[in-house]
């Protein structure tokens, strides 16, 4: 192989590791930052959590975001921090950061103002997993603009297929005692499509544009 040769593929191979880098940092900055607020346990929980009442007083606007930050037990914590682990490996090749935490904001804020509106009995929440169905659903999205369209259908059905049962039937089997919001995933799965056809109309605007 020749000097110039070598040299093409330090610089590819070092771009390959700044990329995983830049990716994957901000997850493993997430991951870490679930597992403190697990840690502080029901104080840090309680002043943390969504609740509706200290956000509608309007002086605890940061329970928009740090609601879904933090768990209601390690059970939880662990099954919301496995999620992230497997789609963060899952759509490593589609969006770029900035544009997982657009998707991962507006999930969070339909979730809220869902809740708002909608759930006005609901006093308190907190969890990642709606926002992580607003995930898969943006996710799911960018397969179906790049031509893997058959995985981004089966993910879709699936998903459907789970919410649907979840407005039937309440929480899967598997949830255990955990009491899940259902709601909360429906409103992240809407959040998710809004952004990501978003981000599909913004990519189709500026490419026609050049």
């Amino acid at each position: 192989m020749s000097h110039n040769n070598k040299q093409g593929a330090r610089v590819s191979d070092n771009t390959f590791k700044f990329w995983r880098l830049r990716y994957y940092f901000p997850i493993l900055t997430l991951g870490v930052l679930l597992l403190i607020f697990s840690l502080g346990d029901e104080p840090l929980r309680l002043w943390l959590r969504y609740e509706r009442g200290a956000i509608l007083r309007g002086h605890e606007l940061w329970r928009f975001v740090t609601g879904h930050l933090v768990h209601g037990s390690w059970q939880h914590t662990w099954l919301n921090l496995s999620g992230l682990i497997i789609i963060s490996v899952l759509f490593r090749h589609t969006y770029r950061v900035a544009e997982w935490l657009i998707i991962g904001l507006i999930s969070a804020l339909c979730i809220d103002l869902g809740l708002l509106y909608w759930m006005p009995y609901l006093q308190w929440y907190l969890g990642l997993s709606g926002v992580l169905h607003g995930v898969l659903v943006a996710g799911a999205l960018f397969w179906w603009r790049t031509e893997n369209r058959r995985l981004a259908a089966l993910l879709l059905i699936m998903l459907t297929c789970k919410l649907a049962w979840e407005q039937w039937q309440g929480a899967l089997p598997l949830s255990g005692e955990l009491n899940v919001i259902v709601n909360a995933h429906l409103y992240g799965a809407i959040g998710g499509l809004f952004s990501g056809l978003l981000l599909i109309f913004k990519s189709a605007y500026f490419n026609q544009k050049q």
